[in-house]
């Protein structure tokens, strides 16, 4: 497949990296020389600098023969723009743009992406996509990353184990004999800032981050059985009226079981806009950074704290002010994966990574065949893929224990019909079965050969 990235910056050149991975024909285009370099220098990809939106441009990047183009750029108007051109001047059949003014998404102006208007295939909204991240982990308020599959059926938990994890020096098969009737398997497991996917003999160490794949009505015994109480979120202070704060606490609001739901804003205007925008939250005007703010917030009897600001270290300093006050849960928005390492540090339950969560979007978007998600996990560390089987796959119609998955690789869960099970060795993969599978990066192309993705992605 021929791909032209528009925009290499963080989301442009992790889309890159997974797709030139794979063995893609990849473009990449930015007005920024100096990034274009970055992703040539460090990507098996080709590089283009200009202006994404001119015609001229997208013609030395190979337009004329492109598959798909995705337009990732800074500027709302300039991926508008670019989609516009290449469907018009280049014929490119698939177009993905990345929109983050509110007013280009309302419901009220879907017609602008008809065909004959604005042939805009997929629209990512990155603000969107925060606030549904910051609404699971709000879910699961034991987990520090949470991401539905199966239609909700089930969840990918990240959850940390302290000393006091009642399953720590427990080989895993051990705990396949303790909790039989559970509906969880544990996929993934990062120790020592390394990823991998653990085996049947592995044992769980405190200070492990792990990931749980679970049946959705067996979330809570499966936090328990790792150490986590579950509660029920009825406060919660967002610090940030922004388009993120504003489309969590509207959520909220629409929620059968009432959630109050109190923002901080440091702008005026923006204060005075959600103000209006919302009709039982209440909202105040000034820092989240003052303690005597947060107080007059209730920050002390709240269940959790969502820190969602445009800046980084606002929201870490306000998690970590917001934890001291006495609000039990805090989550934070962070843009620079560097920083993310110092969660564990300052205390910090939770965080959402805009980028990760907007290049898991796009990737669900592009990948090939019957893939219906795809999740990144980390810094595109791992990903879990949901696909269904196709007749063609190497897997139809074999056991899981004869299937030669990598040792990166393991199945969380296989969904038969309506009904979702745990997969153990005698399970039988069938054609059109969904599966969800856990693959460390190196190991996404060989999962998707086995998956016998198809050349068709629409």
């Amino acid at each position: 497949m021929k791909v032209i990235i528009c925009g290499a910056g963080q989301v442009g050149w992790q889309i890159a990296r997974h797709l030139s991975g794979e063995k893609n024909d990849v473009t990449v285009v930015d007005s920024n020389a100096d990034l274009v370099r970055r992703a040539t220098d460090t990507l098996d990809v080709q590089g283009i600098a200009g202006f994404a939106s001119y015609p001229d441009v997208l013609d030395r990047a190979g337009a004329r023969d492109a598959d798909m183009v995705i337009a990732a750029t800074h500027s709302d108007e300039v991926n508008m723009v670019t989609c516009q051109v290449a469907h018009s001047v280049f014929g490119v059949t698939r177009k993905i743009a990345r929109l983050r003014a509110q007013s280009y998404l309302h419901a009220d102006y879907a017609d602008l992406y008809r065909r004959d208007h604005l042939p805009i295939d997929v629209v990512i909204s990155p603000e969107r996509e925060v606030a549904d991240a910051a609404l699971q982990r709000l879910a699961a308020p034991a987990a520090f990353d949470t991401e539905s599959f199966f239609g909700g059926r089930a969840q990918l938990l990240g959850i940390a184990l302290d000393e006091d994890c009642p399953v720590l020096n427990t080989p895993l098969r051990q705990l396949t004999d303790l909790f039989s009737t559970l509906r969880a398997i544990v996929v993934g497991v990062r120790r020592d800032n390394t990823l991998f996917a653990p085996e049947p003999g592995d044992q769980l160490f405190a200070g492990d981050q792990i990931y749980v794949f679970s049946h959705t009505e067996d979330i809570n015994r499966t936090l328990e059985i790792f150490g986590k109480t579950t509660k029920k979120q009825e406060r919660v202070v967002i610090v940030g009226g922004g388009n993120v704060g504003l489309a969590v606490a509207r959520a909220l609001e629409n929620r059968t079981d009432r959630v109050r739901a109190k923002i901080i804003e440091k702008s005026r205007g923006r204060a005075e806009r959600a103000a209006d925008a919302l009709e039982r939250t209440i909202v105040l005007n000034g820092d989240g950074m003052d303690i005597d703010l947060l107080t007059e917030a209730n920050i002390q009897r709240a269940d959790a704290v969502l820190a969602v600001t445009d800046d980084d270290k606002t929201n870490l300093l306000v998690s970590v002010r917001a934890k001291q006050a006495g609000c039990p849960m805090s989550i934070a928005l962070v843009n620079d994966p560097t920083l993310v390492s110092l969660m564990g540090p300052l205390e910090i339950d939770a965080y959402i990574n805009p980028r990760a969560t907007t290049v898991s979007s796009i990737l669900r978007h592009i990948r090939h065949g019957r893939v219906r998600a795809i999740y990144s996990i980390g810094d595109a560390e791992a990903e879990v893929i949901e696909a269904q089987v196709l007749s063609t796959s190497p897997i139809a119609g074999q056991m899981v224990r004869d299937i030669d998955f990598p040792e990166g690789v393991l199945v969380g869960a296989v969904m038969k019909g309506e009904k979702v099970i745990k997969p153990e060795g005698g399970t039988r993969i069938d054609e059109g079965d969904v599966i969800a599978i856990f693959a460390l990066a190196a190991d996404v192309p060989e999962v998707e050969r086995l998956l016998q993705v198809s050349v068709d992605f629409f």
